[in-house]
């Protein structure tokens, strides 16, 4: 019965840990990119014409900081497998 329990809480504990790795925390914003952006600045215009087809107000601030509705907002990149295809994810996460 012990092993049981303990089998649930790692496998728990390992759910969690993957979606915050994966950016799912509240007040974060994640984009999906299908194309890969190798360049930074080509990547910073894509996520900014992706906000603001969104109808969002946002603007780069440099240093991986956007300014996204009044808001500052820091860039970070992971490169996750979805179903077997590699996607470019882009976490902004917000700063206090």
């Amino acid at each position: 019965m012990v092993n049981i329990m303990l089998i649930i809480v790692t496998v728990v504990a390992l759910i969690l840990f993957f979606n915050w790795l994966m950016g799912h925390k509240k007040g974060n914003i994640i984009i999906d990119f299908e194309e890969r952006h190798f360049n930074r600045n080509e990547y910073v215009a894509a996520i900014h014409s992706k906000l603001e087809s969104e109808g969002r107000e946002v603007s780069y601030e440099g240093n991986s900081l956007f300014l996204i509705e009044g808001k500052k907002y820091l860039f970070l990149e992971r490169n996750v497998n979805v179903g077997g295809v590699p996607v470019q994810r882009t976490i902004l996460q917000p700063v206090k």
